[in-house]
């Protein structure tokens, strides 16, 4: 039996300590009030100059112009002021002479000096429109900050349960595709899904606090979006009310974590259980509610995909994102169990785990790769193709603040795994697989990265504490439940009328082929 080592779990504690820290700093060191933001608006202005003289100066150039105008209004007020009493005088000495000439040019003075008024008035309600805007501006961006750790923690959370979820998922398939080979991972998989229940608990407790408005992760939850005549009423989103409110938004991702937990935990036991078995009827059952979890999981993944992270762009909507999000995370699963499985072969662990069980897993990280590629060029090629307005804004966005972000991800996702893992002999390189996972790994989490914080945080965004803080927390907590749950169970699913092929399974290439020809011969 395996046992969860010490070192080990002062790795894991250590990650979800310094990630707690790191996430409490950045709840911390968000903006309180609006003069907090307007300050950090300030110093963000003056450390960027150096890298935007360009912009700068022209904003030192559009003061001293309105300096000057404001200057040369008052110079041209005095002058006036004098010209008119100039006027007036010269009209009241004038008096015992021409006193209906004296009456018309004290009209001609007052109505001159209304008009200035007049311009004077104009003048100070465009300066306080200005102002206004520049309160809404900062206002605006007021939120955008206080939303970047919780921005930061929704990134991190929804990449770990999207990647434990398919570790599900994928487990599931090889449960109703009586797959023979992966039947030595079973237990791999079974301990990395135990991260399902406390991601689940989290997000359940950060889509609460959205709610309760204790952010602004969500744009259609600000009051009056809904209401007709209100300020922030938006026709656009009220035309979704339907699907977008918040009391059945809320329910469907309390049925969402409740399917998917309720699978685990019944497969889990079942698991264990065939292992004493005396027939196969334990196994038949698990196969018949593998079935019915993947008819339900095709439908809830992409329903849950909709509600919480296409949500936060509630104008925006791809028929092909719920497919896209999917491979996203189904790759990066993979990969974790790939990690998972070398370091516990390395440590004696799963002595019936082959070269050939490693070289599969690489095949399905390529695989997915490309599938991954596939379905991103087609939601982006379609709709820049389309070029409709409602639909190019997502990428303008993307393009406009995280573009090399958003481009280096494509590199990091399709171009290097191909490079790396296109070669059959590679695939069965442990080191080499490693260093590919983890390239793959950081790229799909830009990918979710990009996905989110566009529409919650904009151009407000950094990899900074936060972000980093919030990874280390649900690496350390993968990592304590993963290895936690593998030593509560035998390595080996003994009672799977699969085991003796997944023992002796082998992949032959083209050479090994015809070695084992001529040796048979």
């Amino acid at each position: 039996m395996y046992q969860f080592s010490g070192r080990l779990k002062t790795l894991a504690i250590a990650f979800m300590v310094l990630g707690a820290l790191g996430v409490a700093l950045g709840f911390y060191n968000a903006p309180k009030t609006l003069e907090d933001a307007k300050e950090i608006m300030a110093n963000q202005a003056a450390h960027g100059a150096h890298g935007n003289d360009h912009g700068e100066t022209k904003h030192v150039e559009e003061t001293h112009t309105e300096k000057k105008e404001d200057a040369h209004a008052e110079e041209n007020h005095s002058a006036e002021n004098s010209h008119s009493e100039v006027i007036v005088e010269e009209v009241q000495a004038d008096s015992h002479i021409e006193d209906e000439s004296h009456s018309e040019e004290i009209k001609e003075v007052l109505e001159v000096e209304k008009v200035h008024v007049a311009t004077l008035d104009t003048h100070d309600s465009d300066n306080a429109h200005g102002a206004s805007h520049d309160d809404a501006h900062a206002e605006h961006v007021f939120h955008q900050l206080q939303n970047r750790p919780w921005a930061a923690l929704y990134v991190a959370l929804l990449f770990f349960l999207g990647v434990t979820l398919l570790v599900l998922a994928f487990y599931a398939i090889q449960r109703v595709a009586q797959a023979g080979w992966s039947i030595v991972l079973f237990r791999v998989m079974e301990a990395i899904t135990a991260n399902l229940l406390p991601v689940s608990l989290i997000l359940l407790a950060v889509l609460v606090a959205s709610l309760l408005h204790m952010n602004h992760l969500f744009s259609w939850m600000t009051p009056g979006t809904f209401t007709p005549g209100h300020e922030n009423y938006d026709p656009i989103v009220d035309g979704k009310s339907g699907w977008i409110n918040a009391p059945w938004w809320m329910i469907r991702s309390i049925i969402y974590l409740v399917i998917w937990n309720a699978y685990r935990w019944f497969i889990r036991r079942n698991s264990i259980k065939e292992d004493t078995a005396e027939n196969i009827s334990t196994y038949k059952k698990n196969y018949n509610v593998s079935v019915i979890f993947l008819f339900l999981f095709m439908i809830t993944e992409s329903m849950a995909v909709w509600d919480w992270i296409m949500g936060l762009d509630p104008h925006w909507f791809s028929t092909l994102f719920g497919w896209y999000v999917l491979a996203t995370f189904l790759v990066s699963a993979v990969t974790t169990i790939t990690f998972v499985t070398i370091y516990l072969r390395s440590k004696g662990y799963l002595p019936k785990v082959n070269d050939s069980h490693i070289h599969d897993l690489a095949k399905f990280m390529f695989g997915f790769s490309v599938f991954w590629t596939y379905l991103w060029f087609a939601q982006f090629m379609l709709i820049w193709y389309a070029d409709i307005p409602e639909e190019t804004t997502y990428y303008a966005m993307r393009f406009n603040e995280y573009k090399g972000l958003f481009l280096g991800m494509v590199v990091m996702n399709f171009v290097f795994p191909i490079l790396l893992l296109i070669n059959s002999d590679f695939k069965s390189i442990p080191w080499f697989v490693v260093m590919g996972g983890i390239v793959i790994l950081a790229g799909h989490y830009v990918d979710v990265f990009v996905m989110i914080m566009p529409a919650t945080v904009g151009a407000q965004w950094a990899i900074g504490i936060p972000e980093i803080g919030a990874i280390l927390f649900f690496l350390g907590l993968l990592i304590w439940t993963t290895f936690s749950a593998f030593a509560k169970a035998d390595p080996v699913a003994k009672g799977n009328p699969f085991l003796g092929e997944s023992e002796h399974f082998h992949y032959y290439n083209i050479e090994h082929r015809g070695e084992d020809a001529d040796a048979h011969h």
